[in-house]
């Protein structure tokens, strides 16, 4: 956090010359020393931190009298709770579009695969059918819930500490919110001993990579057990996957599963920063210190891997062979039970008997559903129902079609096309949003640093007018 805390102390230097509180000139001097100094400064074993180093250099550079006054004001309590903030506003539109990132990458490959079957599962056991777009869309909606947390998180982050001090603030006549605006704060974090004292920002922004990670692990854990040889649904990329030591018919998922671990370590994060922070008496602790460290490691983490995983994602390959499996036939039998409640009046729970005990008695045969037979289903029915129903073979022939079902299944939010195509539209209009949130808050930093620094050079420029005059 060197350049931020460089960028608070030019800011404040600012507000102090616009206050009154120092001299044009003495102002004009200090931010000359800082200019470039995140690039030069080096925080020595000697240095108790950053904020030492970066005042020992400015006093190296103008003298004890006039550097002495970078401090004037302010705390090393309010500057680090406005670094972090700073920098964590950068890291958290990083991970922003890394989600953003990925869920191009899910769409793009449901766009390729709003016909590909895929068996759906409940209790790891095959359901019923949907396509490979459904469950990429899925995650698709989950990642948006991240990001929206990450949003509103973003909200509270982007509140500006600087002003309150050690913890109550100072009486000098500061003003607070022209350096929020210098620093590109939506605005300022009132009550002084709250602004130095809190670090929930900290914890909400790991809480949500949390449930993000929980989200990201169910993807990777998904397409590890698809992609072994027993499930065969898909076949990951050779450049994702590697061979055993000993064993060479293997593709181990080494990255997936190296993801899938990095996930615990953000997780782990957010738990051990929890039980840092917990009970802590209100005002500064140096406890605050120890937790930072994990919020970079989890963002990076996050970053790299939601990256790494949309890579994945963009090129692996389903294999749809994997439905003529004579087992997956058997997920058309809940349509089979709505057929005969739709078109035969059956009540649904004696359709569910009915169906059940076709499919106990076409397993112990060793055949499939798509070997059953009108016959077969008449007398089952009968033995249940005590009365015969009538039903032919064409009905029976569409309902085991697992792309009928498929198609059957219309309602909003469903696997069917229509339904698909609705909502990959829907989709790319909130990719199109969530990039537009992104860009407009990179858009703020960037506009607000510029401002920043054209009023640190109208200064310095004075400085060299009046020395010239």
């Amino acid at each position: 956090i060197l350049k931020q805390i460089v960028d608070i102390n030019r800011a404040h230097i600012i507000m102090l010359v616009e206050s009154g509180i120092i001299s044009r000139d003495h102002g004009g001097k200090i931010l000359k020393a800082l200019t470039g100094l995140e690039g030069k400064v080096k925080v020595k074993p000697e240095h108790e931190d950053a904020h030492i180093a970066i005042e020992e250099e400015v006093a190296k550079a103008v003298g004890a009298e006039i550097g002495g006054n970078l401090n004037l004001a302010k705390s090393r309590n309010d500057q680090v709770a406005t670094a972090i903030r700073m920098k964590l506003r950068q890291e958290i539109l990083k991970t922003a579009e890394a989600i953003i990132s990925l869920q191009e990458a899910l769409i793009s490959k449901a766009e390729g695969n709003m016909g590909t079957l895929i068996p759906g599962y409940t209790h790891l056991q095959p359901a019923q059918p949907i396509t490979f777009a459904h469950y990429l869309l899925a995650q698709f909606d989950r990642l948006q819930r991240d990001l929206e947390r990450l949003q509103e998180a973003y909200s509270r982050v982007d509140l500006c500490p600087m002003g309150a001090g050690a913890l109550a603030t100072t009486s000098f006549p500061i003003k607070r919110e022209r350096v929020a605006e210098l620093l590109g704060f939506s605005g300022v974090l009132e009550n002084s001993l709250d602004a130095v004292s809190t670090r929930d920002f900290l914890l909400e922004v790991l809480a949500v990579l949390s449930v993000m990670a929980v989200n990201v692990t169910r993807i990777a854990e998904d397409l590890v057990v698809w992609s072994t040889i027993e499930f065969g649904i898909i076949e990951l990329p050779d450049e994702f996957a590697f061979t055993s030591s000993i064993m060479p018919q293997k593709k181990n998922p080494d990255v997936l599963e190296v993801i899938r671990a990095r996930m615990a370590s953000i997780i782990g994060g957010f738990v051990a920063s929890a039980v840092m922070l917990k009970a802590l008496p209100t005002g500064y602790n140096l406890d605050f210190q120890e937790a930072t460290p994990k919020l970079w490691s989890a963002t990076e983490t996050a970053q790299r891997c939601l990256k790494m995983l949309a890579d994945v994602v963009l090129n692996l390959k389903v294999r749809s062979a994997v439905m003529s499996k004579s087992e997956l036939s058997f997920l058309a039998a809940t349509e089979l039970a709505n057929m005969l409640v739709r078109d035969h009046g059956v009540p649904f729970r004696t359709a569910h008997r009915i169906v059940g005990a076709v499919v106990k008695t076409l397993i112990e045969e060793g055949k499939s559903l798509r070997d059953l037979t009108a016959e077969m289903l008449v007398n089952v029915s009968k033995k249940i129902l005590g009365s015969s129903i009538r039903v032919d073979m064409e009905e029976i022939m569409r309902i085991v079609d697992l792309s009928n079902c498929v198609e059957s299944y219309d309602v909003r939010g469903g696997p069917s096309k229509i339904e698909t195509e609705r909502m990959l539209k829907e989709r790319r209009n909130l990719l199109a949003h969530s990039k537009d949130w992104t860009h407009r808050r990179e858009e703020k930093l960037n506009s607000a640093e510029k401002m920043l620094s054209a009023e640190v050079e109208a200064l310095i420029q004075q400085l060299t007018v009046n020395r010239n005059t």
